[in-house]
């Protein structure tokens, strides 16, 4: 990291930095999701309790919000990078964050409380379930960690 100033050292960690970086990396993730799971691997669609042809259409909405979110992070990063010095480790740290978040939600909230699709349609499905939740649980972790580190490291 390079060392910032100390006029501009906590503008590096506002909230814009964060919600940057959470942002991108919830976009980023659920474009992933939707891209690997569901168009490459045809493990599931996002909406699977209906036709094929609604499942279809439920994974282009969440396509297009995954693009939508993903885009205002990084509008929004380029807005704070124009007007303040960045601490890509503190960014990056966000960015795994939001990865997990949405991993976790996903999860927690899509597979089993709404069940409205399941990662992949096997009999040993917790294998998968077990799988998913220590992504999500690595990447919010790490990325913690990270951030964590990036903000003590940078108001030295």
């Amino acid at each position: 990291m390079n060392q910032l100033s100390s006029e501009h050292t906590a503008s590096a960690y506002t909230k814009q930095s964060r919600w940057s970086g959470f942002l991108f990396g919830l976009g980023l993730v659920a474009f992933l999701d939707e891209t690997v799971f569901h168009q490459l691997l045809h493990w599931h669609h996002f909406y699977d309790k209906s036709t094929e042809t609604i499942g279809i259409v439920s994974d282009g909405l969440l396509n297009s919000g995954a693009g939508f979110v993903l885009i205002f992070g990084l509008f929004l990063l380029a807005d704070f990078r124009r007007r303040h010095l960045m601490d890509w480790k503190f960014w990056i740290g966000h960015v795994l964050m939001g990865m997990g978040t949405f991993q976790l939600f996903d999860g927690t909230i899509n597979h089993k409380l709404f069940g409205i699709h399941q990662i992949r349609y096997v009999d040993n499905l917790i294998v998968y379930d077990i799988g998913w939740h220590i992504v999500a649980l690595l990447l919010l972790i790490g990325g913690f960690m990270l951030a964590r580190h990036a903000e003590k490291q940078g108001t030295k």
